[in-house]
Order: structure tokens, then sequence, then C-alpha cells
């Protein structure tokens, strides 16, 4: 999924340029709009919009008629998975006897990573992407005392998910040296360190895809060179890290959401300053209003989005069925015949 969004700089005339900028100065006038940048920027938290299914209230009932998916995060416990209909749950049931298999065989109440309640639910108490797969309820009762034993087969197919990673991509553009100026090259990397500090401390980071000089005719202005800048902003993945973190450090969305707010106030300084420098303006200058943004999701190998499939969880990053596969971190499971296993990486 994309949503564009503007930069906070406003569009404004482009103005002739002066001196040209040396090295030094490069440096000098960016640090300049990193000291101004003030320590703490508010940010947006942008709540995933997929349903929490691990809510432990939640109970999910099987159907007769067809294979009833059941999705649960990756490390967090599932949902109650009920060993009945939805009829039988508001039935009473004599000598219920309830028994249940999955990718494994036969899964007994003992086992540390299951557990099968009194009443016959299934739950997973930290759930893996190994244990995706079809699960099998045999369920034995009464309808009364007087009447024969019925057998009823539920059967439930159970998706690893998890929460899509998304990442900020921001594109720029500044009026530039001549191409070939060894200027163009030094402001590059002092701005990618400069923006790398900026989202540092809160675990996030900067990294450039695409840089590009230009010759633009410009109307009724003639040429004039332009650096066209595209970088992405994603934070790092704490819950791969070792250590443990606190709320601040943990949570990606309100990360990324202050990375974002801080290079946006970042690139807004910039007009500011240049706003009341006067003439003549240096030979490379942020333009106004070319600070562009795009949101971009995506997920982990192995794991995909569709909204057709997976009407419960559309938004999420569901294991790849078997028949399909991602090999890196896009948002679709393509794919392969030969690929038989849940969550598949590779089409071999």
């Amino acid at each position: 999924m994309e949503a564009w969004a503007p930069g906070l700089a406003r569009r404004g005339r482009r103005r002739a340029s002066g001196a040209p900028l040396s090295r030094a100065a490069v440096v000098l006038l960016l640090s300049a709009f990193l000291l101004r940048a003030p320590p703490t920027v508010g940010y947006l938290i942008r709540l995933p919009r997929s349903f929490s299914l691990t809510q432990d209230s939640l109970k999910i009932v099987g159907s007769p008629n067809y294979p009833v998916k059941v999705y649960v995060m990756v490390h967090q416990k599932s949902p109650h998975v009920l060993c009945v209909t939805q009829k039988l749950r508001n039935s009473e049931l004599i000598d219920p006897l309830f028994q249940w298999h999955g990718p494994k065989g036969k899964i007994v109440s003992e086992n540390s990573s299951t557990h099968i309640t009194t009443t016959g639910s299934l739950v997973f108490q930290d759930f893996e992407e190994g244990m995706t797969g079809a699960y099998t309820c045999f369920l034995e009762y009464k309808p009364s005392v007087e009447e024969a034993v019925k057998n009823v087969q539920l059967k439930f197919i159970v998706y690893a998910y998890r929460e899509p990673h998304f990442y900020y991509q921001f594109t720029a553009r500044y009026h530039s040296a001549p191409c070939n100026s060894i200027y163009n090259i030094s402001f590059e990397n002092k701005l990618l360190q400069i923006l790398s500090k900026l989202v540092h401390e809160i675990k996030c980071e900067v990294s450039l895809q695409k840089s590009e000089c230009h010759h633009v005719k410009m109307q009724k202005a003639g040429f004039q060179n332009e650096l066209f800048f595209k970088f992405a902003v994603s934070c790092i993945d704490t819950e791969k890290e070792s250590k443990p973190c606190d709320d601040h450090t943990c949570d990606y969305s309100k990360r990324l959401s202050k990375a974002k707010n801080l290079i946006e106030r970042f690139f807004s300084q910039q007009v500011e300053v240049l706003g009341r420098r006067a003439s003549p303006l240096p030979e490379i200058y942020y333009i106004e209003d070319t600070l562009q943004m795009v949101w971009i999701n995506r997920c982990f190998p192995g794991y995909g989005i569709n909204p057709v499939k997976h009407p419960k969880c559309p938004e999420c990053c569901v294991v790849c069925s078997p028949g399909y596969y991602n090999p890196s971190d896009g948002t679709h499971c393509l794919h392969c015949n030969s690929s038989l296993l849940f969550g598949a990486t590779t089409c071999l």
C-alpha cells in the first residue's frame, strides 16, 4: 500500500544562484540547520488498521462445511479455537470427548507450546511460524442420554501473521553546482550524514536509493542544474535485537513517525534559513516544496498481504501458503508450483 503526502516546505519562486558554495561552506550551512532542530518533536501514531486477532476474549468456532481460517500473530498467544460449531456451542453436550490433530500428529494437553482446555479448546501459547498448517478436531458426544453417540470432524487452517513493517520514501530536489562538480558529491555525503544523525537516537536509519544531477529547462529562466535525491527512512527491527528495549524504542510505528517529522522539520528549516539570507544564495540549496513522501508497506520474506485470500486479516503480512513464496521484503506471495511448505522464501 502506498500513500502520498506533500512535504512541509512551501513551493516558492526559484531564486538565481550567486557565489559558489565551497566544501567548508556546505558543512557549515547544513550543520546550522541540524543545530537549529529542536531536541523533541511531536509525532503521530499510525495504528495498524488490521483487526487485532489475538485478544484473549476472542473465540473461533468451527464449520462442518469448510476449513475455518485462524490467524495468530507470531510470538503471541492465539485466540481460543473451539471444537464445536456455532450451533453446538449453544447446545447441551453429553459426555463430550475432544481430540486434536495438527501438522505433526496428535496434540496432547501437556504440550508446552499448545494447550487444550477442559472444554476442548485449542490455544497456542507462543505461536511460531512452524506451527502454521491444518488442524483437525474430532468431537464425540451425545445430544441426550437416550440418543446414540454422534461424531463431528472440524477442520481449521492456522496461519502465522505479522504486522507490516512499513518505511517512508522521500524525494527532494536541490539547486546544484554543475553536474560534474565535486561539490555535489561532498554535499550529498554531508546531507546523508546529517539526516542519519537526526534519527539515530530513535534507532532509525536513512539509506540513499538514488542521486542524480540533471539540467532542467525553466520557463522563461533558461537552464539550471538540479540534484534529485531519493532516500528511504526505516527503523531498526528491535525484536531481532538480543537486549531488551523500553516502550519508546520498541514501538516501530511511533519511532518511524517521529523520524518522518524530524526530517520534514529539517527541510522546512532550510526554507526558513534561506528565506532570511541576503543575496546571493549559495550555489547548492534546497528547492522549496520539492520534498515528497510515500508510505510503503513491506513484509518479511515468506509473508505477503492478500486481502482477497485473507479478508479477515486484509492488511496483515500472512505466511505464504504452499504453492507460493516471497524471496524478499515485498508485500506479495508469488506463485510457485514447486513450493510445498508454508512460509517459503525460494522457488526451487
